[in-house]
């Protein structure tokens, strides 16, 4: 373990992908050493969950949600955890998960080892770190904002919604753009698009937080075994989930904050390999005419 005490180690993360690819990985890294992860998400049984966690698995890897609803129920108690991992620390400190992380952490051990990892960490998180550890360290290991595997480039639409969408069909329609995670804003939105795009013949799945975990998980297992050409998500599938071989990111809809940005566009470019980005921006007509027509 970390620090060579540890008994129990609590994983916190954002997403049920996130948690259930940590759970993968882990029984491979794990495999032949009596070691054990349960994971604790909602969308699934809550019955097979309390099954495997009466078996004192030394991992739990959770979602704040579910895990809070343990807890309330007095169906897990934490007192024996002394490692904590907060991995996508700045979104899982974000408004919508502080008040549930303060509640969870006030059920762990006080002289526990807490760990935060986040691929980028705004100054607004950083203070509020500040006010939930003890005399924290910082290790970084990061070059610069994005990464030097992607390239990035803009796709300049003059139009509306429909000579967006024409855009995006002839981009895909493109030899090079094999396998495309595609980003937009709303459940609603990405659910639309997707269904377009498979009317129009297109292999496109979606997956956003309207669909029923065993959906979601479907649409991501065929964008990874390449069942579907792209996989059309709302930022639910830009934190941390390791796709390989992904060959462009398309921002359909542009991102509201730059660290969603750059979560966004690390989904391509991994393992030393090349991808490229593209992001969407609608101009004026008036405003395309000025720059004399160029695309």
């Amino acid at each position: 373990m970390l620090h060579g005490l540890a008994n129990r180690c609590l994983i916190l993360v954002p997403t049920r992908e996130l948690a259930i690819q940590i759970e993968e990985e882990f029984r491979i890294f794990a495999k032949g050493l009596q070691m054990y992860a349960t994971l604790v998400v909602g969308g699934a049984s809550m019955g097979r969950q309390l099954d495997q966690l009466r078996r004192r698995p030394q991992f739990i890897v959770a979602t704040p949600g579910r895990l809070k609803d343990l807890i309330e129920n007095q169906n897990l108690k934490l007192d024996e955890f002394d490692v904590l991992v907060l991995d996508e620390a700045d979104r899982m400190l974000d408004m919508g998960f502080i008040r549930d992380i303060r509640a969870i952490m006030s059920h762990i051990r006080e002289d526990r080892q807490t760990l935060f990892l986040s691929a980028t960490i705004t100054p607004d998180i950083e203070q509020l770190i500040t006010t939930l550890l003890k005399d924290p360290a910082t290790v970084s290991v990061r070059k610069g904002e994005t990464s030097d595997h992607v390239e990035q480039d803009v796709v300049r639409v003059s139009g509306d919604k429909e000579a967006k969408e024409e855009k995006l069909v002839e981009l895909l329609s493109g030899p090079d753009f094999k396998k495309v995670l595609i980003f937009g804003e709303t459940k609603w939105g990405v659910q639309r698009l997707a269904d377009r795009l498979n009317k129009r013949g297109l292999r496109v799945a979606a997956i956003h937080g309207n669909k029923s975990q065993p959906q979601r998980q479907k649409a991501l297992n065929d964008f990874k075994a390449e069942r579907v050409q792209a996989l059309i998500a709302t930022d639910v599938a830009a934190r941390g989930l390791d796709i390989p071989n992904v060959s462009h990111v398309i921002n359909y809809d542009a991102p509201k904050q730059y660290e969603d940005y750059v979560h966004r566009i690390g989904r391509t470019g991994r393992a030393g390999q090349m991808g490229k980005a593209l992001t969407f921006v609608i101009e004026s007509p008036a405003f395309a005419g000025a720059r004399g027509g160029r695309r």
